[in-house]
């Protein structure tokens, strides 16, 4: 059977800029976890919510991961739960989705007693499946060690993850590509995009022009992609406090905005 979509996290792509993507994180309101060491080279800093979070992730100067530097700076990351990495992987191949066999790293993290190793396993979907960011299952063996006590609280009030907003010239194969993962119930076609819900999440998938239409100057640049993403929904206890905290928070559809040139890259919507 299809898994059943829920987010784990979503990632921005600080590339090799991470101090600065976190400076500014920082500034919208988010509370950062301390610089974390993966053992596959990257480095990254979170911004826990409730049950999700976002991952800033970047690389050493002249050293780490490569492949974080091939994907384009921004918002760049579409993860989703799974409480058994090998299972997903055996039901997801088995529905033709092209994945790769679950891979194991860690990253040490300061906790009560010391410090130890916060373990994952990840079951990724080919990058060929999806050039709009990366997109895989993430298995916590140790999700104490991400969601501790105290890590949780915002000055801009967020809470959790909304939904996403992906561009992509053909809707309809992004969307064909999550009714494998996931199953055709999952997935709703309306005026040429697509949606998947996600737990309480939403994830909507539209043309760049209509991205470019309902966004406007707060859109990111497609310099040429295809497909990309391009906005970040997120819940708030108080708009009041987001409106106090960001400075370049705009209005936006009932809520409040921070367009992507000041999102390193993600256009930001908050609600209550």
């Amino acid at each position: 059977m299809p898994a059943v979509p829920v987010i784990d996290h979503v990632i921005v792509n600080a590339r090799d800029g991470l101090d600065a993507a976190a400076e500014r994180f920082a500034q919208l309101g988010f509370t950062l976890t301390p610089r974390g060491h993966h053992t596959l080279g990257s480095i990254n800093t979170l911004a826990i919510l409730g049950t999700d979070y976002i991952e800033l992730l970047g690389v050493p100067a002249g050293d780490g991961r490569t492949d974080v530097l091939t994907w384009a700076a921004g918002l760049n990351g579409l993860v989703f739960k799974t409480a058994d990495s090998d299972a997903t992987y055996a039901s997801l191949a088995a529905e033709g989705v092209p994945v790769l066999p679950p891979q194991s790293f860690s990253r040490p993290v300061d906790a009560a007693g010391g410090t130890r190793d916060a373990s994952f396993r990840t079951v990724r979907v080919e990058r060929e499946a999806l050039s709009a960011g990366r997109m895989f299952f993430c298995h916590h063996l140790t999700p104490d060690l991400v969601w501790q006590e105290g890590r949780q609280a915002h000055a801009n009030g967020a809470i959790g993850i909304l939904g996403m907003m992906i561009a992509a010239d053909d809707p309809a194969s992004v969307g064909h590509l999550f009714e494998r993962m996931f199953g055709r119930a999952a997935v709703r076609r309306s005026g040429g995009g697509c949606s998947l819900r996600a737990g309480l999440a939403t994830v909507d998938v539209m043309t760049p022009a209509a991205v470019a239409a309902r966004l406007g100057s707060a859109a990111p640049a497609p310099d040429g992609r295809g497909q990309f993403m391009a906005a970040l929904l997120l819940r708030t206890t108080s708009l009041d406090q987001v409106w106090k905290e960001v400075p370049e928070a705009v209005r936006f559809e009932g809520g409040l905005m921070v367009p992507a040139n000041a999102g390193c890259g993600a256009a930001l919507i908050f609600r209550e």
